[in-house]
């Protein structure tokens, strides 16, 4: 009888062996299938999410440049003798301008001599009946974001002023 019990419990020994190793082969492969298409699956959607990021990210370049608190340059007042029309008049003119970043603050300070014969110009070749209505300080603020925004040397970048905010205005 111990031989019939050593043989049966060997097949029985071999048989459980045989399920052991096929268990562990299936929950192997099940593994990797289940990794392989986790894998997958999340590549995809990084992929997608990617694209989706990229745009969001430009517009919040944007809003880190925007968040900040405005940069304004004041600019000394100017008197001017405008274009004649009934006589004498006068345009006594103070304005702020409103720029990108304190870099730009710099560079338009650094010119300011520039800054001020192109306004200088651009205001004495005016006529009062240009100027004193809204329409037309409206036009003389764009005119002068345009003369300011020119590059200041050949062939170099522009500046970044945004807006023209008139301080005083006065004709007489």
């Amino acid at each position: 009888m111990k031989a019939e019990a050593k043989a049966e419990a060997a097949p029985a020994g071999g048989g459980s062996k045989k399920k052991l190793i096929i268990i562990i082969v299936a929950v192997l492969i099940l593994a990797i299938g289940g990794g392989a298409g986790a894998f997958f699956m999340l590549k995809g959607q990084d992929a997608s999410a990617e694209h989706e990021e990229e745009p969001v990210k430009k517009k919040s370049k944007k809003k880190k440049k925007e968040a900040g608190p405005p940069v304004y340059v004041p600019v000394e007042p100017f008197t001017v003798n405008l274009q004649p029309e009934e006589g004498e008049q006068y345009l006594q003119l103070a304005f702020t301008l409103q720029v990108g970043d304190a870099e730009q603050s710099e560079v338009i300070k650094n010119n300011m001599p520039k800054v001020r014969s192109r306004i200088l110009l651009l205001l004495s070749s005016k006529k009062a009946s240009e100027i004193n209505t809204p329409e037309g300080k409206q036009a003389l603020s764009k005119e002068i974001l345009e003369q300011v925004n020119q590059p200041f040397e050949d062939h170099g970048d522009e500046q970044e002023v945004t807006e023209v905010l008139f301080t005083s205005f006065i004709i007489q």
